[in-house]
Order: structure tokens, then sequence, then C-alpha cells
């Protein structure tokens, strides 16, 4: 873990360590830039651990005309199914239909546009299906007789930032969690900031400023410039929940609500199957942000509409809420509003760029467009370059971004289990998935389960927890067990605990 000093020059300070901060940080430390990103908590705490965890264009976006962030982001879907295959993977989308919804045609029309927008060189266009004789309409009530299907990504989210922050490093990049950035001064030609964090305090004098702080961008943007409110950010809520598995095939659904909104139920840990998301306007603590009894209830009442297998609140495992920062558009539902980005360059004294809004799908060319605005002020003519480049772990066929990495994903899990005979297929796909190539640092050395150490919760073990404290700035079981891994949904009850106590006793002897 990256340690604080007593002072610090940099040319990049970014302030946040969500999915943008992160994007940002490896893209300018990539071209030469000296980088320091701080997170108060920890990284994807907040809104980038609480997506719907897809990598997609945005379908249900082309009824609001948003045609250009909707070619935007399927242009990035393959290329970032590319860069990192192992925490990210295509998926298939069934979408009943019923006679309330819009006519056949016009939902043929909108995946044909869906489809041809942007170039695809793996995902499958879409097609019609008779549900009754289809694997995805067994779960769904008799009523629902015709639908489509198409393609999209998921992503473990929670699990790409964490990626970006180790390229970012591995680029000479600074990463400092549980570090709030407390104080800012603004003076001719640089930022002083005063970072805060549990052994004290450090002094940062920054060329520039990135405010990447998601839902508290705009706070912060008034802090850093001692201005009235400014520019605003519509903050909505999106919740989900997680009930035991509703259906055993590999396909996700797409359910439109009559009210408009859009759901989706998707295969979840093997066991289980998320549903969400809401859209609710949000004015409420950003550090407590939490799913309604009114949002359980509205999912559960959606899933019925659907699935023959009916679910009730007691039936939630697992719930999570995050709050998007929408550019405000003036929008008459939190649905409608634009899920684009705006940037924006304040270069009077230090410059300051500040992030407005954004979608996890589009991250890596809101990172990309970032820096192509802040280089040039800070002297540097380097080009953009992750387009062509793995996230760490992703690297499964040779250096560069594949195809093979995708649609060979099976054949490398497959060598893995060869390399490894030793580790049981569970923990070898768990591993793969979460790990991708890094998996050999990991097990570095290890020929044996015995060498994993002791299993701290179920399918936990010691060697695990000293790789993620070590390379990836975890520092407690809510870290470890809900973002960068889901074993909170199975190791059960107590085990949030259990883990605490471990973490201490090794930190002690340490």
């Amino acid at each position: 873990m990256d340690q604080p000093g007593d002072l610090i020059e940099t040319d990049v300070l970014i302030v946040g360590g969500g999915i943008n901060g992160a994007g940002i940080a490896r893209d300018a430390a990539g071209r030469g830039l000296r980088v320091l990103l701080c997170e108060k908590d920890d990284l994807a705490a907040h809104t980038s651990s609480a997506s719907s965890k897809l990598i997609h264009g945005g379908l249900r976006y082309l009824e609001h005309y948003e045609f250009r962030l909707v070619r935007k982001a399927l242009a990035e879907r393959e290329v970032l199914l590319r860069s990192a295959p192992h925490i990210m993977r295509p998926l298939r989308f069934v979408m009943p239909h019923d006679s309330g919804q819009r006519p056949v045609w016009l939902i043929r029309a909108g995946l044909y546009l869906y489809d041809t927008l942007a170039r695809r060189e793996f995902l499958p266009g879409s097609q019609a299906i008779v549900l009754r004789s289809h694997a995805a309409g067994a779960p769904l009530k008799d009523s629902f007789t015709r639908g489509f299907v198409y393609s999209d990504g998921w992503v473990d989210d929670a699990r790409l930032v964490v990626l970006n922050a180790i390229a970012a490093r591995e680029r000479g990049a600074s990463i400092l969690t549980r570090t709030a950035c407390s104080a800012l001064r603004r003076d001719a030609g640089h930022w002083t900031a005063t970072l805060t964090h549990a052994q004290g305090s450090t002094r940062v004098k920054a060329r520039c400023l990135v405010n990447a702080a998601g839902p508290w961008a705009a706070q912060f943007l008034q802090t850093a410039t001692l201005a009235g409110p400014g520019k605003a950010l519509r903050l909505i809520k999106g919740s989900h929940i997680v009930v035991p598995r509703l259906f055993d095939h590999d396909y996700a659904y797409i359910f439109q609500h009559p009210d408009g909104r859009i759901v989706f139920a998707m295969p979840y840990e093997q066991e289980f199957t998320l549903i969400g998301t809401t859209d609710l306007d949000y004015d409420g603590d950003l550090d407590q942000v939490a799913i309604s009894d009114s949002e359980i209830a509205y999912l559960c009442t959606l899933s019925n509409r659907y699935f023959k297998r009916a679910i009730t609140p007691g039936d939630v495992v697992w719930t999570y809420s995050g709050v998007r920062p929408l550019v405000e558009d003036d929008a008459a539902s939190a649905a409608a509003a634009t899920r684009d980005f705006r940037l924006e360059l304040d270069d009077s004294a230090a410059p300051m760029l500040t992030v407005f809004g954004g979608k996890i799908t589009t991250f890596r060319k809101l990172a990309e467009e970032a820096v192509d605005r802040i280089a040039p002020v800070l002297g540097n003519r380097s080009g953009a370059w992750t387009a062509a480049a793995c996230l760490p772990g992703g690297d499964l066929f040779g250096g560069k971004p594949s195809n093979r990495g995708v649609v060979e994903f099976d054949s490398w899990l497959d060598g893995v289990g060869r390399r490894y005979p030793w580790l049981p297929r569970a923990l070898a796909l768990r591993y793969g998935r979460a790990y991708g190539s890094r998996i050999d640092i990991l097990l570095a050395r290890r020929q044996g389960m015995h060498e994993l150490g002791p299993q701290i919760v179920p399918g936990l073990f010691a060697a695990e927890v000293d790789y993620l404290v070590e390379h990836e700035w975890a520092t407690c079981a809510a870290d470890i067990l809900w973002r960068r891994s889901k074993l909170g949904l199975h190791a059960g009850k107590g085990s949030e605990q259990v883990l605490d106590e471990w973490i201490a006793q090794r930190t002690r002897v340490a």
C-alpha cells in the first residue's frame, strides 16, 4: 500500500477513487504525468460498486434520442470486454413482449439500430424468439409467448475500479485510500492540498486538480473555488435486490414496467438473481445511502409480474444502493435524465478539471478526454493509449487486447487447471474470474491447498487476504467480502467480524 509522506509534489491531484478517478489516474500516469489519487473511503466504496454491473450501450436511451451516447457506449463495449475478459463477459438479454408494450415492428427497429450503431466483432446480433420453446421462456409466466434477445456485457464493477488503480500504480501513480482532501488553496500555478488520513496529514503541491468526487463533485467544486452554488448535479438513487436463483440458465432479462421504467434480472454469483434498478431523485446523506422498503416492494412486484416463482421482501438476501451523479438536463423523470458526462476545465491560475456525470461503460473515453484536456495545459503532448492496452490480469493470450480473451476464456481457465491441478475447480474459476493472469502472482510458489494458509471464512484463504491487502488496498472485511469479491453472500453471518479480527491480529503480528 502506498504510504503518505510529509510533502508530495505532483502534476495531477485526483480527488475521488471511483471509476472516473481511477480511470483518469491510469490514463494520466500512462502518459508520463506524476499522479496522486486520494479517496476518503475505499476504492469503489460508493457509486462505482453499486451499479447494475453492465457494460452496455443503453438500449433504453434510444427512447430519449440519445444516439450519440448510445453509439459511444456501444463502441466501448467490445473495447472494454477485450481489455479485461476476466472481470467482464458477454451476456445475452431476453426481452419478453406483451400487448401493453410497444408494437413488435418498433422494437425490431430499435434492436436493429442497437445492432448497427457501432461495429461488433464477436457479440451476436438480436433476434426474435418464441418463449414457449426457448430456455429463457420456462421461468416466465405462460402469458409471455414471444420476445427478443440481444447482446450486451456484464462487469464486476468494483474490481474494474481496482484494476484501473493497479494499472495507474504500475505506471508510477500514488493511490491513497482512506485519505480525505480536507483543505485546499489555489495559488498561481499550483494547488496546495492537505490530505487527512489515519496517521495524520500530508501536504501536497499539485500543478493541476481533478475533481472526480462523483456525487460530491458539485459540493467539492464549491469548496475548492470558494464560489456560490454553480453547476448542478441531479442525484439519482438506484437500488438493487438479490434473491435466491429464479432461473437456471445463463440469460439475463430486461423488463419494462407499465410505468416505463426498465429493470434487469440477471444471474448472479451462481446461486442468486440480481434485480434492479430503481431511479429516484435523492437529497439525503451521501454517506448513508440505503434501499427503502418501498423500493424492495417495487422490485418484488415487478419480478412477480414476469416470473412464475413469486418473491416477497422476505426472500431478499442482500441489497445495495448507490447515488449516480447525473448531469442536470431538466428531464421530467429520473429515468429520463441523461447518462452522458460533461468535463469542465477552469484554467485560471492553477487548472482544475471537474467531472460531471458519466456511466461505467464510457469511463475509459471519459478518462481519455479528461487527460486530453489537462495534458496540454501541463506541457504534456503524449497521446491517448488505453484503447490498445489490457487492464491488469486481462492479458490472457499475450500483452495486447484480443478477441481470444473473450471467446476463449474457458480454454484459458482450463489451462489454469492444468498449471494448478491441486486447485479445486470452483476456486480456480473464482480466482480466474477475479484475477485473470495475475492468478500467478496470487499462487506464486504454492504447490498445494495447504500452502494457501488457513481458511478464514468459507471460500477465503489467508493467501488471498494477504494478496488483497498487499496489492489491492484492502484493509477490512467489507473491502474483501463485498467489493474485492462477493464472498459475503456465501460466507454466512458473522463472517465480517471473523475476518476483521483475523486482519487485526495479522496487522499486530506484522
